[in-house]
């Protein structure tokens, strides 16, 4: 068997040259104030990919290719450790909405060990807790998400509804009442099960791609300085 990690023709260099875009926030009238990206250095933002503003990203993300999170309105964004955001996702909030989390306030916040999944759109203001899955193009705006919970795919969480911990919310689900919400059924041990190897799988990534693309995070001739 041929071994082709040396002759592939965007081998070494070459195969690091597309690398994320890293931007403070635009200065606006609503936001006259540059904040940069906080991110740890255990953290991965693949190539194509965008992080602009005030933006905290903790140990161990994995942030697949073709991401948007872009923190130029509503602001700040947070996304905890050992959490993955899968290609495609979009993460955009509404200027001054915002929801409490502890003593602070946040457009976005993502907890620990979350898992949003290919194109899906998570818009401020909303929090997603812990360990909760959100599925393949599923949309989560204006929403409490607690602990645990599984959002299938193409599902709708809005109008300023919470989810109760360990909720399961059906493929195509609209969730757009309390009501609705308070009547989900814990998640399965199948989907659980599913949830858990996800982030097994997702929390090799960053240490793994850290090693092929290298270290250099920032791209298109602006300095990450900060």
């Amino acid at each position: 068997m041929r071994d082709n990690s040396d002759s592939h023709p965007f081998s070494n260099e070459s195969s690091t040259c597309f690398k994320p875009f890293i931007s403070p926030n635009p200065i606006t009238s609503f936001n006259p104030v540059q904040r940069y990206p906080i991110i740890d250095d255990t953290a991965l933002i693949s190539p194509f990919s965008s992080v602009i503003g005030d933006v905290e990203i903790c140990d161990n993300v994995f942030i697949a290719s073709n991401v948007s999170i872009r923190a130029d309105e509503g602001t700040p964004f947070y996304i905890g450790s050992n959490s993955n955001i899968q290609d495609g996702v979009i993460l955009h909030g509404l200027l001054n909405k915002k929801i409490g989390v502890g003593d602070r306030s946040y457009s976005i916040c993502i907890g620990n060990e979350v898992t949003i999944a290919h194109d899906a759109l998570v818009h401020g203001p909303c929090f997603i807790g812990n360990h909760v899955f959100v599925g393949f193009r599923a949309m989560v705006y204006d929403a409490i998400v607690e602990e645990g919970t599984f959002i299938s795919y193409d599902a709708i969480i809005t109008n300023g509804v919470r989810i109760a911990p360990n909720r399961f919310v059906p493929p195509g689900a609209h969730i757009d009442t309390q009501e609705k919400a308070n009547m989900l059924s814990q998640v399965p041990k199948d989907n659980e099960e599913f949830t858990i190897e996800v982030q097994r799988v997702n929390q090799k990534f960053p240490s793994s791609y850290h090693l092929l693309f290298g270290t250099n995070r920032c791209s298109c001739g602006l300095a990450y300085t900060h």
